[in-house]
C-alpha cells in the first residue's frame, strides 16, 4: 500500500513520526453507462453553458456561492494560507473511554504506521493505550479539511478513524415517523430479551458476507455466458397477526437445542 500522508502524532511534548495508509475500501460492483443502440460508453463532460464550450481542468476553479448566483472564488493559495496547525500533525486532545463514543460518529478508517525514528515512542503509546484501556481523540488536516478523529489499538497497530462534528449529525427528533407511543407488556419485553439473549453470539466479522454482491457476479457471469438469468423470489416477511404468538415461535426456533439440530443438516 502506498502512503497517503506522514506527519506525526502529537502526545503531550512527544511527537511520533507516522504514515497514514487507507484501512478500508469499497467491493461494491461497477457499471458503465452505455448509450443503448451503440453500447457506447457515454461521456459526461464538463461544459459551460455561458460560453458555450467544454472546459479544460486547468479553467476550473472554486466557487462559494454567498448569494443565489453570486460567487467568491477560491484559489488553492487561499487554501494553503488557512492557518492549520495540523497539516502535518495528529493532535492528541483527549483520553477517553471507547463506550463514550457513539458509532454514528465515525466516518473512515485509516492505518497509522511508525515512520523512521518513530517506531519506539509508537510502540510506547500503544502500550499504554492497551493498558489503559483508554481511545484518543484528536484532530487532524486530510485532503485540506480539520478532522475529529480517534485513535484506537487495532491488532498489531493503531487506527485512526476520522469522525463527524456534531453540529454533522442530524437529529432523529425531526423524524414524523418516531412520534409515537407504545404500550409494551411486560410479558412481550422478558420474550424478546430472552430471544436477543438466544441470538447472541461473538463477534466474528469473517462469516458475514455480500450475498448480493455474489448474486450479481453470478448473473454477469451468466450473462456473458449467453444464459438467462434466473430470477430468485425474494423471502417475504412473515406477516405478524399477534406479537406475543411471533416471540414464542421466535423463542421455540432459537433454543439452544433447535439451533444445534438446524446446524447438523
Amino acid at each position: 500500500m502506498r502512503s497517503l500522508w506522514k506527519g506525526a502524532v502529537s502526545f503531550g511534548l512527544v511527537n511520533i513520526p507516522v504514515k497514514m495508509y487507507v484501512a478500508t475500501e469499497k467491493k461494491d460492483i461497477r457499471f458503465n453507462y452505455l448509450h443503448q443502440p451503440c453500447h457506447t460508453p457515454v461521456q459526461y463532460r464538463k461544459y459551460c453553458p455561458t460560453c458555450q464550450r467544454e472546459v479544460e481542468a486547468e479553467e476550473i476553479v472554486r466557487g462559494y456561492e454567498y448569494n443565489k448566483g453570486q460567487y467568491v472564488i477560491i484559489s488553492e493559495e487561499d487554501l494553503e494560507n488557512i492557518p492549520a496547525p495540523t497539516a502535518r500533525a495528529i493532535e492528541i486532545l483527549d483520553f477517553v473511554e471507547l463506550s463514550q463514543i457513539d458509532p454514528i460518529y465515525y466516518d473512515k478508517t485509516y492505518y497509522l504506521a511508525p515512520a523512521e525514528g518513530g517506531q519506539k515512542p509508537y510502540a510506547l503509546l500503544k502500550a499504554a493505550m492497551e493498558k489503559t484501556g483508554k481511545i484518543a481523540i484528536a484532530k487532524v488536516t486530510i485532503r485540506s479539511k480539520e478532522a475529529l478523529a480517534a485513535v484506537r489499538c487495532h491488532q498489531e497497530c493503531l487506527v485512526l478513524e476520522t469522525m463527524f462534528y456534531p453540529d454533522e449529525i442530524r437529529s432523529p427528533r425531526y423524524i414524523p415517523e418516531l412520534e409515537f407511543q407504545a404500550q409494551l407488556q411486560e410479558k412481550e419485553l422478558e420474550m424478546a430479551v430472552t430471544l436477543i439473549n438466544n441470538l447472541a453470539a461473538p463477534f466474528d466479522p469473517e462469516k458475514y458476507t455480500d450475498r448480493y454482491r455474489e448474486a450479481l457476479r453470478q448473473a454477469i457471469a451468466a450473462k456473458i455466458a449467453g444464459q438467462d438469468v434466473v430470477a430468485v423470489p425474494a423471502a417475504q416477511p412473515a406477516k405478524v397477526v399477534d406479537l406475543l404468538e411471533a416471540l414464542k415461535a421466535s423463542l421455540e426456533l432459537t433454543k439452544p437445542q433447535a439451533k444445534a439440530a438446524g446446524g447438523e443438516g
